[in-house]
């Protein structure tokens, strides 16, 4: 059966060995997060701290630590839930015509939400009573990082065509007024959007209801990519075999009965205020821009109540493990809505959207000797239409008839791939002036940059290198070449300045290499720190693809453009230098790092 509450889980995780208790007093201000880190590091149990410094809550942090203990919590529902997500599961279908889809009934009677009369035991406190965590030294202030934000359609009313999203909450800091505003942070491409878009436009308020805690399902039914028409309180239901019970308040708010907080309020059209900064998912900070202003109404919790928290960073982090589930669960949906993809991945370790592999068919022109990219383009622009993949800036996609084992999850093997078959005269293709991740910044501006395909179909084109190519000089400016994996091959360059600056030490590196042999060498990466770059894959991806803008930044060693088609004869060169636009990326605090040395005994791998 599913956990009724936060509690019973953090419960059940201490019985069977997954969770630990730090009984000390905790500051959360950077300890609590700084705890949460190295524990991570070492794939540890989830963590409870029981006295939150200037709080009278408890906290729980790492739950989705592992995938190992995410499966444990969904130990009963999992395979029933990856079956229905496959066949974009509705419960009112499956409950009418139950024998069409055995041992599934049960199932979706759970799904559906179930709306109660009374109001179980909630209390009311304040913003400021709440545990006040801050992950990063730079941060605005205290973020909710486990939100579940829910909203409804103001022309279709009611939880069945309602959106819970998990967007950062600031709950104080910056301009807000104590215990009176919060900072709504969202980005593009969410449902939540949609909602405030209908409220502007009937010049009313938004009626937000933050809900904290629960059952482990809840969070993740906040973050899952569901099929079109599926809900997220009803696959909340599904995968905790209990159905998602709520009720609204006396100012028609909607509150999650088994939620540990639930936060009430109002988003005004046009009402902002600047919230951030947030050390966020890609490594780097998000910096400070106007997002909507939540006006508060009420804080609830239960008597029992938990505060549930992550701390996010430059991946790995708990998202990951978020993410692993996320792709057990729903992998097969996407390659059913997309025809002819086989395989995605959303490269965790270049923090998800800057960067996508895939695999598709390719089977335009069978009767042919020889292949190209053709029925992979048109998958590609399929994919770079698809909500939030469409904020991606890297597409490299392959067609599966050429290596039917090729896994997009192994990333070295997966580049090496498309490097050596891709033709780099026609087979780079750009998207310009276009949307990118709210969080990125080595666009031309908040939410814009660009985006390139990297397509490869047919027969090995080189035999990448695995040493520096004999003779390899470089010109002033430039020094430290390794290969970070065959083909690539990482070089330090100065620090950026400009644009125009950078177009002079691109051509001048084209001088130099013109007429080198280089066919071996596919990808050429500028960097800051090219030992670093090189050391191993995740520190490649993470630094070629986060600070890159790919229209402005990738260039080529005898580059053309020919009827507005750009390419190039010798290796691609991709500038991911740091940029003066670019946000800084996160660095801990010495001096914490310092203080939460009296937890050591944590730290050790195998000492939980």
């Amino acid at each position: 059966m599913g956990y009724k509450s936060l509690a019973e889980c953090v419960a059940d995780l201490e019985k069977h060995g997954h969770l630990i208790r730090i009984k000390e007093e905790v500051d959360p201000y950077l300890e609590m997060a700084a705890i949460h880190l190295r524990v991570y590091e070492q794939q540890g149990p989830a963590l409870y701290f029981e006295k939150v410094k200037g709080s009278p809550f408890p906290a729980v942090s790492n739950l989705f630590g592992t995938l190992e203990r995410s499966k444990f919590m969904f130990r009963d529902s999992l395979d029933k839930v990856e079956q229905l997500v496959g066949l974009k599961f509705d419960p009112m279908t499956a409950l009418k015509k139950p024998l069409q889809i055995p041992g599934i009934a049960l199932t979706a009677l759970t799904a559906l939400p179930l709306k109660q009369t009374f109001k179980s035991t909630f209390s009311k406190t304040t913003i400021s009573a709440l545990p006040q965590i801050v992950n990063w030294p730079m941060d605005g202030g205290p973020f909710i990082t486990m939100p579940q934000v829910y909203t409804e359609d103001i022309d279709k009313p009611g939880i069945m065509n309602a959106n819970l999203g998990m967007y950062r909450i600031q709950l104080a800091g910056n301009d807000y007024l104590q215990d009176q505003e919060i900072g709504l942070h969202y980005q593009i491409h969410r449902g939540i959007g949609v909602h405030q878009s209908k409220a502007n436009a009937k010049g009313q308020p938004l009626k937000v209801s933050i809900f904290v805690g629960g059952p482990p399902s809840h969070p993740l039914a906040a973050v899952m990519p569901l099929p079109e028409g599926l809900s997220e309180m009803t696959f909340a239901g599904a995968l905790g075999n209990r159905r998602f019970r709520y009720f609204y308040d006396e100012e028609g708010f909607c509150i999650s009965a088994d939620a540990d907080f639930v936060i009430t309020g109002t988003v005004y059209p046009q009402e902002n205020k600047p919230e951030g900064p947030f050390g966020d998912h890609l490594g780097y900070y998000s910096l400070t821009h106007p997002f909507p202003l939540m006006k508060v109404h009420n804080v609830y919790h239960r008597k029992d109540a938990i505060w549930s928290f992550t701390v996010v960073g430059r991946p790995p982090q708990e998202d990951t493990s978020f993410g692993a589930l996320i792709h057990e669960i729903a992998g097969s949906a996407l390659p059913q809505e997309i025809h002819g993809l086989k395989e995605l991945n959303a490269v965790d370790a270049a923090g998800v959207h800057p960067l996508l592999f895939a695999i598709g068919s390719e089977r335009y022109t069978p009767f042919l000797k020889e292949r190209r990219p053709q029925e992979i383009l048109t998958i590609a622009n399929h994919i770079l239409g698809k909500n939030q993949l469409s904020l991606a800036k890297y597409l490299f996609i392959a067609a599966r008839e050429d290596d039917e084992s090729l896994d997009t999850h192994d990333l070295s093997r997966f580049m090496q791939h498309v490097l050596s078959r891709m033709d780099p005269r026609t087979d780079l293709h750009f998207h310009t002036n276009t949307t990118i991740d709210t969080l990125d910044y080595s666009g031309d501006g908040l939410n814009s940059g660009s985006k390139v395909v990297f397509a490869a179909a047919g027969a090995v084109r080189r035999t990448l290198s695995e040493v520096v190519p004999v003779g390899f000089t470089l010109p002033e400016g430039f020094s430290n070449a390794f290969i970070a994996i065959p083909g690539v091959l990482a070089v330090q360059a100065a620090s950026y300045l400009s644009h125009a600056k950078a177009m002079e030490e691109i051509a001048l590196l084209n001088e130099q290499l013109k007429d080198l042999d280089l066919e071996g060498i596919a990808l050429i990466v500028l960097c800051d720190d090219s030992a670093f770059t090189a050391q191993n894959i995740n520190n490649l991806v993470w630094i070629t693809f986060t600070r890159s803008n790919p229209a402005v930044d990738i260039h080529g060693i005898n580059s053309f453009t020919t009827n507005k088609h750009w390419g190039c004869t010798g290796p691609v060169v991709i500038d991911a230098r740091k940029k003066p636009h670019h946000a800084p990326e996160l660095i801990k605090d010495v001096q914490v790092e310092k203080n939460i040395e009296r937890f050591a005994g944590l730290f050790k791998a195998g000492g939980f």
